[in-house]
C-alpha cells in the first residue's frame, strides 16, 4: 500500500492518525471487552449505532464520491480504516452491503430519483439492505436463477426464493435479480430491481448455521409488488449490473479485513505452538501465505489508480486466495491448537467452512481466473 512518505503519503499519514484516533474514541467498550457475552438484542443494537457513528464521524463511504455524500476518497484510505477497524475490534455495522454493493449500483446505473431517495438513508445507516441473488437451486450458477417479476399495470409482481441472504433479519430494503422474459436469451432475461422488504408477500425464515450463529436467511417472495421506478437500469440488463455488482464484492476492503483476523489467528498458532518443532514448518508456510496476502492487496491498492486490467486481474485473485488460507489456518487450529484455545479454533472453523460459497464459490472463481485471467481454454 501507498508509503506515508511517497507523494501523497502526507495526506495519507494525516487520514490514518485522524481514523486512528477517532476508532479509539469511538469502538464501544461492551463489544470490545465483553461482545461474546451479549445478548442478540445488545449486539444488533451496538451494531445498527456504529453504522450511525460512521456517518457522523466521516468514515462511511470512503471511497464514495463526495457529490453522494461519501467522503470521495481512494480504495487506500478504504482499506487502511479497515485494517485499523479490525484491529480496533470495532463492530460490523449492517450497511455494509448497502455500502459495498448497493450504492456503486446506483451511482452506475440508478436513476435521480432513485439516488436521491436511497443513497443518503444507506450510507448513515438508517436503511439496511441484504442482497437477493443465490437460490436453493441456482448458486454459483447465477443465470439460472427462477424467481420470476412477472408484468402489471405499473410494475412487477416477484415470485420466487433467495436463499443466504445475509442481514435479511435487519434488512429494509433487498435488490433482487429476476426473470422478466422467459423467452430470452441466457443473461439477457434478468432485470435487477429493488424491494421494500415490509411489502406484503415477503417472507423471512432464519438460516442457523454449525456454529450456531445466525447470519443468513431465506426470503420468500408470495406475488411481491415492485413499481417501475424501482427497477435499476433496463428490463434484460440485470446481468450486466448482477457482475458489476460482483466485482465490488470481491474488492480489497473485505481482504483488509480478512487479513486481520487471519494473521490474528497465525500468531496464535506461531506463540501458542512454539515448542512444537514437529510443526515448524507447517506454521512457517502458513506465516507465509498470510504475508503474501498481504502483498497481494498492496498490489490492488497500488493499481488502482490505473482502473486496467492488470488491477482486474490482481483483484480477482483474493477472494480465493484469503478463503483458502483462512479455512487451512483454522483447520490446523482445530487439528494442533492449544488445549486453552479449543473454543476459539471450534467456532471459527466452523465459520470458515462456508466462505468458500461467499460471492460465488472459489470453483467458479477458479474457472474466472483461468479464463479470463490467465486466458486458459475452456
Amino acid at each position: 500500500m501507498e508509503s506515508e512518505t511517497a507523494p501523497g503519503g502526507e495526506k495519507l499519514s494525516k487520514f490514518v492518525s485522524r481514523a486512528e484516533t477517532w476508532l479509539e474514541a469511538s469502538v464501544p467498550k461492551a463489544w470490545r471487552e465483553n461482545r461474546g457475552a451479549l445478548s442478540n438484542e445488545e449486539s444488533d443494537a451496538i451494531r445498527r449505532e456504529w453504522d450511525r457513528q460512521l456517518w457522523a464521524g466521516g468514515f462511511a463511504g470512503i471511497r464514495f464520491p463526495s457529490e453522494y455524500g461519501g467522503q470521495g476518497l481512494g480504495l487506500a484510505e478504504d482499506v487502511i480504516f479497515h485494517v485499523l477497524a479490525a484491529k480496533a475490534q470495532a463492530p460490523d455495522g449492517f450497511s455494509r452491503i448497502g455500502k459495498t454493493l448497493v450504492a456503486p449500483m446506483l451511482v452506475r446505473s440508478g436513476t435521480a430519483e432513485q439516488k436521491a431517495r436511497y443513497l443518503q438513508p444507506l450510507l448513515s445507516g438508517e436503511e439496511v439492505w441484504c442482497q437477493g441473488f443465490s437460490e436453493p437451486g441456482a448458486g454459483s450458477d447465477l443465470a439460472g436463477v427462477t424467481t420470476r417479476a412477472r408484468r402489471v399495470d405499473g410494475g412487477y409482481r416477484i415470485t420466487g426464493r433467495k436463499t443466504w441472504t445475509t442481514f435479511a433479519q435487519h434488512a429494509d430494503h433487498i435488490f433482487v435479480l429476476a426473470v422478466t422474459d422467459p423467452d430470452a436469451p441466457r443473461y439477457k432475461n434478468l432485470s435487477m430491481f429493488l424491494v421494500d422488504m415490509s411489502t406484503e408477500g415477503v417472507v423471512v425464515e432464519d438460516i442457523r448455521q454449525i456454529s450456531g450463529a445466525v447470519h443468513f436467511a431465506e426470503t420468500q417472495f408470495d406475488d411481491v409488488f415492485v413499481a417501475d421506478a424501482d427497477r435499476v437500469g433496463e428490463e434484460g440488463e440485470g446481468w450486466r449490473i448482477a457482475m458489476a455488482l460482483l466485482s465490488d464484492e470481491r474488492g480489497g476492503s473485505e481482504t483488509a479485513a480478512r487479513y486481520v483476523d487471519i494473521r490474528a489467528d497465525v500468531d496464535l498458532l506461531l506463540e501458542s505452538l512454539a515448542d512444537r518443532e514437529d510443526l515448524a514448518r507447517d506454521l512457517q508456510a502458513l506465516d507465509v501465505r498470510t504475508e503474501v496476502l498481504r502483498w497481494q492487496l498492496a498490489k490492488v491498492v497500488d493499481l488502482e489508480a490505473e482502473e486496467n486490467e492488470r488491477f482486474w486481474r490482481a483483484a480477482s485473485m483474493l477472494k480465493v486466495q484469503w478463503s483458502d488460507l483462512w479455512q487451512d489456518v483454522t483447520r490446523f487450529g482445530v487439528e494442533h491448537g492449544a488445549a486453552e484455545d479449543r473454543e476459539h479454533w471450534r467456532y471459527h472453523y466452523f465459520e470458515a467452512k462456508a466462505v468458500s460459497i461467499y460471492s460465488g464459490t472459489n470453483e467458479i472463481q477458479r474457472n474466472i481466473i483461468s479464463e479470463r485471467v490467465l486466458g486458459l481454454p475452456r
